[in-house]
């Protein structure tokens, strides 16, 4: 019911408090009632990406690899694989860059009047003579055929300046 709900919210807002204790408190209050633990390793890989994101890489293949542990040997025996990915994550920096870049994406394609903007034309792949002709993939500059970094436009004209890192553009 509820409760179930109510003890995964308390392990993810735990685990983002960066407290150790709580969390494990938590994931085993989960455990031990009987909840199915490749859903708690589910919400592990979700929270990897959103809450520790680019602060910590390596958290994402810390979620998989107790995710594919828990696949492979049930439990009980997985427990500890949890435990141990629980507290990784209480201790591990946090960052929602790319959660928060990735919202503001979403929010400029859902407030987008009219069509979308088309993809660039060097940004095209050209695999027949006839796109060739129409100009895709005309100007573009392949990145690893240079030793400095290029100057490129790679977001259509109309969005020319945003930055999604920071707040939209608008």
């Amino acid at each position: 019911g509820e409760e179930h709900y109510n003890c995964i919210s308390a392990l993810h807002k735990s685990m983002r408090g960066s407290d150790e204790n709580a969390s494990l408190y938590w994931l085993a209050r989960m455990l031990e009632g009987g909840e199915d633990p490749l859903y708690v390793a589910r919400r592990l890989v979700r929270f990897a990406s959103e809450d520790i994101g680019l602060a910590d890489p390596l958290a994402l293949t810390q979620a998989v690899a107790a995710y594919q542990g828990c696949h492979f040997i049930g439990m009980p025996e997985c427990e500890v694989i949890l435990a141990q990915c629980v507290v990784y994550f209480a201790r591990a920096p946090k960052s929602i860059e790319v959660y928060r870049a990735y919202g503001n994406v979403k929010e400029c394609l859902r407030t987008h009047t009219g069509p979308l903007p088309p993809v660039p034309l060097h940004l095209r792949n050209a695999p027949t003579r006839l796109m060739k002709n129409l100009g895709y993939g005309k100007g573009y500059k392949y990145n690893p055929m240079y030793k400095e970094p290029v100057q490129q436009d790679y977001l259509p004209e109309e969005l020319k300046g945003t930055d999604f890192f920071k707040e939209r553009k608008t």
